[in-house]
């Protein structure tokens, strides 16, 4: 006769230790999913015990104005590396078509409308050229928008010889400049690009196909999504809107600076990852976006008011940057270990 193994009534203690496990798991959980709400509610309660200006409805207007610039080019960051793609490119795209944008209205005499559309132009030209050079040529995106970054630079200060460019028409300024009912434009800009991205990557064949290329490249080939043509156009989506993020930029400053937006790149993708998308691809969202852009800026602006040295925030920036991408690897190691 089988002996039936008897069933022992779990103690208290077993209770409460699965209760903990339990509680422990769903807190790495909850925290895992929304790290950077938590993060950026963290710094909003420490900058605001320490200053009282943080904490003001024109302070937090000007932290969204400021980080505009960022947020527009953030936003085709985003669709770059949800492909497992990468774009140094921008911030040289930002400068290139402010000033070149700039310079055929006031060198040119051309209208400022033909001026915002030069504008752009520069920066699907830019976007064609990267994408071009990775799909069709093989190339590797790092080493390609590298040396874009480098070329685009050096048109910049080549066509301006180094200088800045005044005298844009009043229009042009609006754009980034102006303001509706006390709102800024460049805010109102922001906002309205990140609800389209958002639609366009949640809610369309295209922003699934996207997802799809950066899980697996091979698999999304097979499922017959044409992979080369969608990354094509998601290069020239980023470098479009590096293109308005340079007329924004120089309607705001009512100038066109040769050195405008440098290191800016950096910014942008660390305001991507620590905003959730991940740089091997597959992951990510325009809300995790906007939330990481609020982080870096809310970061930014809080040191400025307490008045630490500038070569302090480049550092705190960099190691903010730094831990974003180390919390990415070890989720993609530890996400890699459990398939």
């Amino acid at each position: 006769m089988a002996v039936t193994p008897e069933k022992t009534a779990a103690t208290p203690a077993d209770r409460a230790g699965r209760s903990n496990g339990t509680f422990w798991h769903q807190t790495l959980d909850f925290t895992s999913r929304f790290t950077v709400q938590i993060a950026l509610l963290l710094l909003i309660i420490v900058f605001s015990l320490l200053s009282d200006r943080f904490f003001t409805y024109r302070n937090w207007l000007n932290i969204i104005e400021q980080s505009s610039i960022i947020a527009i080019v953030a936003i085709g960051a985003t669709f770059v590396i949800i492909t497992a793609g990468i774009d140094l490119s921008v911030g040289s795209v930002v400068a290139l078509s402010g000033i070149l944008s700039s310079g055929v209205i006031v060198n040119s005499g051309l209208p400022w409308w033909l001026g915002l559309l030069v504008g752009l132009l520069v920066g699907g030209v830019v976007g064609l050229f990267n994408g071009l050079s990775i799909t069709g040529l093989g190339l590797s995106a790092f080493i390609t928008t590298l040396a874009t970054m480098a070329m685009g630079r050096g048109l910049t200060l080549a066509y301006s010889n180094g200088k800045t460019i005044f005298g844009m028409p009043d229009p042009y300024n609006f754009l980034g400049g102006g303001d509706v009912f006390g709102i800024p434009m460049s805010v109102i800009l922001t906002i309205v690009a990140f609800i389209i991205a958002h639609l366009i990557l949640s809610k369309t064949i295209f922003g699934h196909q996207i997802y799809a290329i950066g899980g697996n490249r091979e698999a999304a080939r097979l499922a017959g999504i044409r992979v080369k043509r969608i990354e094509l156009i998601v290069y020239i989506i980023a470098g479009l809107l590096s293109g308005f993020a340079g007329l924004l930029l120089t309607g705001r400053l009512t100038a066109a600076l040769p050195t405008s937006a440098t290191g800016l790149e950096l910014n942008v993708i660390a305001a991507v990852v620590i905003g959730g998308a991940s740089l091997f691809g597959g992951r990510g969202s325009m809300i995790g976006t906007f939330f990481g852009v609020l982080t870096i800026g809310v970061l930014s602006n809080g040191l400025d008011l307490l008045n630490v040295s500038p070569f302090w925030v480049q550092f705190i920036q960099g190691a903010v940057i730094f831990l974003a991408v180390l919390i990415d690897a070890l989720g993609q190691k530890r996400r890699n270990a459990n398939t």
